[in-house]
């Protein structure tokens, strides 16, 4: 299979982020969801949760990343559009063997990115730079993955909300600057 060559400069220590059309496409996301997948791919099953931000180019990118992890042979559940957090919440209580987040995090609107974990745990570094090497040699696990939606906004705001046991009312204010957990804290109050 032909090899897909990913703009070194997203290739980053801690995720993947980039200029959207410029230094990051749909087209990138599809081979690092297939790269991401033939890191996993060792267990028939597999599964990964994957969730995004709430940035314009988000749906495209999530949908690119999921069809490439469903080429690689995973079962990709989508948790939805809400917080960073809630991916690594999911993973665990869904038992995934690793999770995928869209974001751009705090940068500007025209960029986005990837955020990883692989089983429960952190995935960065040497392992982030491999997915572009893999992606360069086109040497991708195949098979026939699926996905099904999996919603877990309410279900982390609930186990969210659970923690606070002070027994007091409390008077905030959240600033959620336009990011993805405005939802979830909208949900809390």
């Amino acid at each position: 299979m032909a090899g897909h060559a990913i703009d070194p400069t997203v290739l980053r220590e801690y995720d993947i982020r980039g200029i959207v059309d410029k230094t990051l496409s749909t087209t990138d996301a599809y081979a690092i969801g297939r790269a991401f997948a033939t890191r996993i791919a060792g267990v028939p099953g597999s599964r990964v949760c994957v969730g995004r931000d709430g940035r314009l180019s988000s749906p495209a990118f999530e949908a690119a990343l999921v069809e490439g992890l469903m080429a690689g042979g995973l079962e990709v559940m989508r948790i939805g559009l809400g917080p960073t957090p809630m991916l690594y919440y999911s993973v665990h209580k869904l038992a995934a063997d690793g999770g995928v987040m869209v974001t751009g995090s705090h940068n500007p609107p025209d960029q986005n990115g990837f955020k990883f974990m692989l089983g429960r745990g952190p995935f960065y570094g040497d392992d982030i730079a491999e997915l572009g090497r893999v992606a360069a040699s086109g040497d991708y696990a195949a098979g026939q993955g699926g996905a099904e939606d999996r919603p877990m906004l309410d279900d982390y705001v609930s186990r969210v909300a659970g923690d606070y046991k002070a027994g007091r009312a409390l008077t905030v204010a959240w600033d959620a600057g336009n990011g993805a957990a405005g939802e979830a804290m909208a949900k809390i109050t």
